[in-house]
Parts: C-alpha cells; sequence; structure tokens
C-alpha cells in the first residue's frame, strides 16, 4: 500500500464528486435534469441521465481508483479524465456563447469542471512508483 499524499487529494475528490453523481443518477434521473429545468423525463430520457450521468460517473470514478492503486495508470488516467472535464466546461462555454446566457447552476458547475481538469493536470505530474 503507497501512502496517501497532498498530489493523490484531487483525484480522491474526483472519485467523490464522479461517485456521488454517478450514483445520484442511476438512483433518481429526473432529480438530475431538474438541475437543468427538465422536470420529467420519458424513459428514453431516464436511460440517458442514467448512461451518460450515471455510468460514466461510475467508470470515472473506478478509473480513477485504478490510477491511486497503479501508479502506472497514474498520468494517463489523471489526464484522460482532466480532459473530459475540460471538455464538458468547454462545451458549457461554447452554450453559453451561442445562448447568451448561462444559468446558475452550469455556471457552477462550468467551475467546478474546470477547476478539477487543472487539479487532476497536476495530480498527473505527482508521484510515480
Amino acid at each position: 500500500m503507497t501512502q496517501t499524499t497532498l498530489n493523490d487529494l484531487p483525484i480522491l475528490l474526483a472519485i467523490l464528486g464522479f461517485g456521488v453523481m454517478g450514483i445520484g443518477a442511476l438512483v433518481s434521473p429526473q432529480r438530475v435534469s431538474r438541475q437543468f429545468d427538465i422536470p420529467t423525463l420519458t424513459a428514453a430520457g431516464r436511460n440517458e441521465v442514467r448512461a451518460v450521468y450515471g455510468g460514466f460517473g461510475l467508470a470515472m470514478a473506478a478509473g480513477l481508483a485504478a490510477a491511486l492503486a497503479i501508479p502506472g495508470l497514474r498520468a494517463g488516467v489523471c489526464l484522460t479524465v482532466a480532459a473530459a472535464l475540460a471538455g464538458m466546461a468547454g462545451g458549457r462555454l461554447v452554450s453559453a456563447g451561442i445562448d447568451r446566457t448561462l444559468g446558475r447552476l452550469p455556471a457552477l458547475y462550468l467551475v467546478l469542471e474546470a477547476v478539477m481538469a487543472a487539479a487532476l493536470a497536476y495530480a498527473a505530474l505527482g508521484r510515480q512508483a
């Protein structure tokens, strides 16, 4: 077992965030969609939220856990997840530019995604075994 360092903190926070997002989306997809002014979902809509927020979130959490457990995976996994988060933040910026508006929660998520992307990029440079 390796010792946890400060460079591991962004990974641990991302595991927690993706885990909470994933489980929450699987259990209550409409709670996710309501944050974005979509109060009800069809069965296809619930399937989409469970897949994109639920399955994806849990897969990201599992990949990041593997990056902590297997040092050789750390940089690649952290950079891949950082790129995914940066892409999400970038998509929000493009949407805000096209729509000329950005809601409070999407703005909060944009900031969280950008900060976590930077933190995971930093964590990728952390200790190597």
